[in-house]
């Protein structure tokens, strides 16, 4: 370790509980729960010491700071990702990583903002990573390929999932359904449309498909692993 720097969570030994205090897999998974039912700014020291009838200064001896709870919070949430084996078909394989972190996302409604910047680096992460880039490495030999390929479904799916996870929260903080919100903008949208200026949104308003979440998630895979395939399929 590089002298000046402090070691990540991953690296430390893990204490054992003392008699009736809760271990870290108990705090962690009561911030879990509060940051599922809450949102991850309901999540504090003194609120998880509170849920586990526990004192502030004890979690301090087994979790040093939020900080390092978020990070262990992080790597949980991200356990729930089921691994399917590999079989042998690149874009099949993506597709099923894809649709169990779209899972796990929805699940974890606080997760996707956290994994936005920096890569999570626990071992639920790692292996996620892993099996990602093995199955896009049976679409191609070149690593760097494989990895801006993983890179590229792994930021579909944050992205289509953000989209999901904003209506859910527009549906709280407003208390209006989607069919509610629509049925309150109606009146402007007809009015709008009604002065011809916007023919081509006309039709899409009119004439258009409404599908729901998923099937749009699923129209939005399979052009991003048909782009990726054909990458993988050109000559360099």
């Amino acid at each position: 370790m590089t002298e000046g720097t402090t070691p990540v969570v991953w690296s430390k030994e893990r204490r054992d509980p003392a008699r009736r205090a809760p271990s870290v897999d108990r705090i962690v998974a009561t911030a879990l729960a509060i940051a599922d039912a809450e949102g991850l700014e309901a999540v504090s020291m003194r609120r998880v010491a509170g849920e586990l009838s526990s004192g502030t200064a004890s979690m301090y001896r087994y979790v040093a700071n939020r900080d390092e709870l978020l990070d262990l919070m992080i790597d949980a949430a991200q356990g729930d990702i089921e691994l399917p084996p590999l079989t042998g078909d690149g874009c099949a394989d993506l597709a099923a990583l894809a649709r169990r972190q779209r899972e796990a996302l929805l699940r974890h409604q606080w997760l996707g903002a956290e994994l936005s910047g920096r890569p999570a680096l626990g071992p639920n992460a790692l292996r996620r990573f892993d099996t990602a880039m093995a199955a896009a490495l049976q679409l191609t030999d070149d690593i760097n390929l494989a990895a801006r390929i993983v890179d590229t479904v792994s930021s579909y799916v944050s992205g289509a999932v953000n989209g999901e996870v904003a209506e859910y929260r527009l549906q709280r903080r407003t208390g209006l359904t989607e069919d509610q919100w629509r049925a309150s903008v109606g009146p402007y949208l007809r009015s709008a449309l009604a002065t011809g200026a916007y023919p081509a949104l006309s039709r899409r308003l009119h004439e258009a498909d409404d599908p729901t979440a998923a099937e749009s998630f699923e129209f939005g895979l399979a052009c991003v692993l048909e782009g990726v395939s054909r990458v993988a399929r050109s000559p360099r």
